[in-house]
């Protein structure tokens, strides 16, 4: 199966090239590195969800035009059935659902995302632009902020700003479901 990335990359330098936009005129809009626009549009690396929700609001399409290529049609309200939720690959082992793919013009971006128990050493820390709301499902979830571990259980919720580096890993062996509301 084809990873989701390499579905998506044509996508974003077809979006640049709709909106007569170079790489440089992308990047300085993004406020990233021509190079991280360019390594993400040739589809030989992952993109991050806080990357693709950059593009979407800066470019002014939906983020699942980007993710899926199709476009979301609901405007009142837009129903997920359990167990439903357009799937995302972001990083080879969480799975992401997002749960507002179906609404126009969303304002936030709502995921369930389900992480693995890992050791301390194998997860990296991200940044990115705008904030966070997770709301704990099941599992134990270890969150990493600017180095401070918070210690996560189902029906705790956190609030932070994407800008902190954070990473995160299920504990106790077991997986770890939750919430993740990205603005």
């Amino acid at each position: 199966m084809e990873q989701a990335y390499k579905e998506i990359a044509p996508r974003l330098a077809g979006l640049r090239d709709a909106l007569d936009l170079s790489v440089e005129d992308l990047a300085a809009k993004l406020s990233v590195e021509p190079e991280t626009v360019a390594a993400y549009e040739s589809g030989v690396m992952e993109i991050p969800v806080s990357y693709l929700f950059k593009v979407a609001q800066e470019c002014g399409v939906d983020l699942t035009v980007l993710i899926s290529g199709a476009e979301a049609h609901l405007t009142n309200f837009s129903l997920v059935k359990a167990g439903e939720g357009l799937s995302v690959e972001r990083r080879k082992d969480y799975d992401y659902k997002s749960l507002a793919y179906k609404f126009t013009g969303r304002k936030m971006e709502p995921f369930k995302i389900r992480v693995p128990a890992k050791k301390a050493d194998e997860v990296k820390a991200v940044t990115h632009s705008g904030q966070e709301f997770i709301y704990m499902l099941e599992g134990r979830l270890e969150l990493m902020l600017d180095g401070n571990p918070v210690i996560l259980e189902p029906g705790d919720s956190l609030y932070f700003s994407s800008h902190t580096p954070h990473s995160l890993r299920a504990l106790d062996g077991k997986d770890a479901e939750f919430i993740d509301v990205i603005i």
